[in-house]
């Protein structure tokens, strides 16, 4: 893939589809339910090959079992990652970043797999990361660290271990975003997540409808 030089804007979805929420009633955005359902279909497809591999998996590094806790947490993904947004409000090109972060992740430590045990922190870490790389203006690591359940020593190990294991390639160029962004709504479409693809197409039709309504309103202003 070519890699342009042009730096990602903070605002880069602030009019995109990902950013109307899933629900009238809520506010929570679109991807943060499409990023959830496609980590579950994760965590399903790593727990069936496990349990279909005849030999055991390969051990997963020590620098990589930083991830692990010692207790599988009981709250689902898409409660968690709800809960990162009500009390961050980290915007929607954030959970993009993050997604590419995870991605990077499993492709430098091919043996790390995503589990039960470890989702909820690396989730959380690479929110937090993904969160100071795009936004102008950040909570603390304490913050992040209670927000995710874990103590501001866990948050702050987590961070520093997760830079070296990347080798601190974070930087996320337009073109690698946008390609992320085809992927989250390719794998959506191939899971068959019917109510996520009707969701996208309703907010396509309201951003459609803002559209002819800014453009309505735009032509009553110049008629006055």
């Amino acid at each position: 893939m070519a890699l342009t030089s042009t730096i990602l804007s903070p605002r880069k979805l602030r009019h995109d589809v990902y950013s109307y929420s899933y629900q009238k009633d809520s506010n929570i955005p679109l991807v943060i339910y499409v990023l959830a359902s496609i980590i579950d279909r994760t965590l399903s497809r790593n727990e069936r090959i496990a349990k279909n591999c005849r030999f055991p998996l390969s051990s997963k590094s020590a620098k990589t079992r930083v991830f692990d806790c010692n207790e599988t947490p009981d709250m689902r993904i898409q409660s968690y990652l709800e809960r990162i947004f009500r009390y961050t409000r980290a915007g929607p090109s954030v959970y993009v970043v993050a997604y590419v972060y995870i991605d990077r992740f499993c492709q430098l430590h091919p043996e790390f797999r995503i589990g039960v045990r470890n989702v909820h922190r690396l989730l959380i870490t690479t929110i937090m990361l993904a969160s100071k790389y795009v936004e102008d203006m950040n909570y603390r690591n304490s913050y992040f660290a209670r927000v995710g359940g874990l103590t501001s020593k866990e948050m702050n190990k987590l961070e520093v271990e997760f830079l070296f294991l990347m080798k601190f390639k974070f930087h996320v160029n337009v073109s690698v975003f946008e390609s992320y962004c085809c992927h989250l709504e390719r794998e959506v479409s191939i899971g068959g997540v019917y109510h996520i693809e009707r969701t996208l197409r309703c907010a396509e039709e309201i951003k459609t409808k803002q559209r002819e309504e800014t453009r309505l309103d735009h032509i009553a202003h110049l008629l006055l």
